[in-house]
Formats: C-alpha cells, sequence, structure tokens
C-alpha cells in the first residue's frame, strides 16, 4: 500500500462501526504466543478526564481564562461469555489445580437421612455404600430406596430403610479427572491484549486494537444459577508500558485499521 493510500484511509469520514471478533491474551511481559479467551460479549475502554480551570478574573461574569486536561485514567471493561477455567480463575484470582482420575476404597461419612455425602471427589461411578463400625465389618447397602448417586456425592433419601441417622457410612467408589479453581487465593493478573475485530457496519473491514498491559481485577458477580446465560463482568486499569518508546508511541494503547 502507498503512503497516499494509507494518508486516504486516515481522511475517510464515513466509518460506522459494528465489530466481532476475537480477543487474545498473554501475561504482561510474556514472550509466548497471545491465547484467544473465547467469546467476548462486550469489550471497551472508558476515560476519565481531570480537568483543572482557572477562573478569569479580570472582569465581571467570570467564566474561564486556562483550562488543562488531563487523562486520569482508562479503564477497560469486559463481558465475558465463555466461562472455561482460564478466564474464571483470572475473573476470580484463582488458582487452577489438576486431579487426576483413581478409586476411593472405603472414605468415612456420618448417615443423615435426607442430606447429602459430599465426596471428596466429584462425578462418582462404581459407588458402593457400606455402613458399620469399621470399614473391614461393614456390610453394603444396596442403592435402591436408600440412596441416589449425584456428581455432587451421594444423597441419602429420607426414607431410606436399610441405613439410619448417625450410622458410620463407607464409600468407595472411582472418579474421573477433573480440573479444580481455588478462587481468591492470588493476585490480580496483568495482561497483554490483541482484539482482532472485524466491522460489520463497514464491509468487515479489519479493526486491531493492542492494549500492551492491563490489570484485571476480579469479577463484580459470579452467577451460579439463573434462567439465562452466564457472563463474567470484569473491569481492569490500562497501565503505563514503560517499554514502548518514541515520539507519538503510545505507551497504552494503539488502534489499526483499514
Amino acid at each position: 500500500m502507498t503512503l497516499a493510500a494509507a494518508n486516504a484511509i486516515i481522511s475517510r469520514v464515513f466509518r460506522p462501526t459494528m465489530n466481532v471478533g476475537q480477543i487474545y491474551v498473554r501475561p504482561y511481559g510474556s514472550t509466548t504466543p497471545h491465547m484467544p479467551i473465547g467469546n467476548v460479549l462486550e469489550l471497551g475502554l472508558e476515560h476519565t478526564e481531570q480537568v483543572i480551570t482557572q477562573p478569569n478574573m479580570t472582569q465581571l461574569g467570570g467564566g474561564v481564562h486556562s483550562e488543562v486536561r488531563r487523562v486520569q485514567e482508562a479503564k477497560l471493561k469486559m463481558k465475558i461469555a465463555d466461562l472455561n477455567l482460564t478466564n474464571l480463575a483470572r475473573a476470580c484470582q484463582g488458582t487452577l489445580g489438576a486431579v487426576e482420575a483413581g478409586t476411593v476404597t472405603a472414605e468415612a461419612h456420618t448417615a443423615q437421612l435426607g442430606g447429602l455425602l459430599r465426596l471428596k471427589h466429584m462425578a462418582p461411578t462404581a459407588v458402593t455404600v457400606k455402613k458399620g463400625e469399621t470399614a473391614e465389618a461393614a456390610s453394603e447397602v444396596t442403592a435402591a430406596g436408600n440412596y441416589e448417586v449425584r456428581p455432587e456425592g451421594i444423597y441419602l433419601l429420607p426414607t431410606a430403610a436399610g441405613i439410619s441417622n448417625a450410622e458410620k457410612l463407607w464409600v468407595a467408589y472411582s472418579y474421573g479427572a477433573y480440573a479444580v479453581m481455588e478462587a481468591l487465593t492470588t493476585k490480580a493478573v496483568e495482561l497483554d491484549i490483541v482484539f482482532g475485530g472485524l466491522n460489520e457496519a463497514d464491509s468487515g473491514n479489519p479493526q486491531i486494537v493492542e492494549i500492551f498491559r492491563a490489570s484485571q481485577g476480579v469479577t463484580s458477580a459470579l452467577a451460579l444459577l439463573n434462567s439465562g446465560f452466564g457472563a463474567l463482568d470484569v473491569t481492569g486499569t490500562v497501565l503505563m508500558d514503560s517499554t514502548k518508546e518514541g515520539v507519538g508511541i503510545s505507551k497504552y494503547y494503539k488502534v489499526s485499521m483499514t
């Protein structure tokens, strides 16, 4: 593209905008590739100004004699629709862990009819429930009419005939591999963000926004049970990237378009 063609892009007046696109992130300072974070319903930057004025004291009627405007901060806002574990951990300042598949031979519990035995692992299969003072001397309890196996554990039926309140129970089961997010265990992350946008209102022309360094705060809410789709509403602050140098070179973010 010639310089004249590039200048023509700058001088364009008609540019209605309605973007879709992908968002990619990586930890700030990392040299690894930016990774997509999934479907994001909203992405935006909000600027806050500090306005300092000097009153006009030279005549009646007042007014402003001089003014200085400074950008106080630029805020990042995202509504993330894909609640994958990576997004969830960043939004909840959490730590991720992987649990290998395995088996449990005799997990101890105390019976309470109508209650849930929350097992140490999720989604149990090949479940056996026994009752007795010790695991070795315990006798098996049939599931029918006594308990239900659920992903979160063993639910003891209120009308169970083969189990009594306060009896010692021993549960054997298998479980598959799963992941865990331990919330509020780490500090907020700083991210290097790239938005690859396509302008649906302008023939699908691309628009790329690079946010060099931004903090991501904890989500304002985490919907666990609702009638619609869940989303993570997160905000952050666009921070100065001191590695960006040069006249007219931003230390905060850059927008490129055709």
